[in-house]
């Protein structure tokens, strides 16, 4: 299996991680040097907490990993477009790549609603946006199809 479908299943693996706490099914793993040093999943509502997305998590988990807040040469394997609030962290963390498999056309910013990396940031990390997406795609519209049944 190719490097990048391996890191990507793991993180769709977090997303089910989400899924089966009734979460928005959001996983993200951070890779460095091959080794996997940071994974989460959404867990806005079991904290009710705003800050708890999946990359937010993986990012804390990956700074204590390499006790530092540059994560430099490392990539971050995400199934939804990043946020505003993530997409600033992937920055602000200095984050080489971002691999994420769905597009967020409401609030992604990698993209999808808008290009936060285009501005003047003082980093601009590499990104490959759609990797993957139809299993990411599939995981939130079976969840959002449940919802709204409730």
């Amino acid at each position: 299996m190719e490097k990048n479908q391996e890191y990507m299943s793991l993180a769709l693996e977090q997303a089910q991680k989400a899924l089966a706490a009734g979460e928005v099914p959001v996983g993200a793993v951070i890779v460095y040097k091959d080794k996997v040093i940071g994974k989460g999943y959404n867990k806005r509502e079991e904290q009710q907490n705003a800050l708890c997305h999946a990359e937010i998590e993986a990012v804390n988990e990956a700074c204590r990993a390499l006790n530092s807040w540059r994560l430099e040469d490392c990539t971050m394997y995400v199934t939804l477009e990043p946020c505003s609030m993530c997409t600033g962290a992937i920055i602000n963390s200095r984050i080489d790549t971002c691999i994420f498999g769905a597009y967020d056309e409401k609030a992604g910013c990698m993209g999808g609603l808008c290009n936060l990396t285009d501005l003047s940031l003082g980093h601009r990390p590499k990104i490959i946006g759609g990797y993957m997406e139809s299993e990411a795609q599939q995981l939130l519209s079976d969840f959002f199809r449940k919802l709204r049944k409730k």
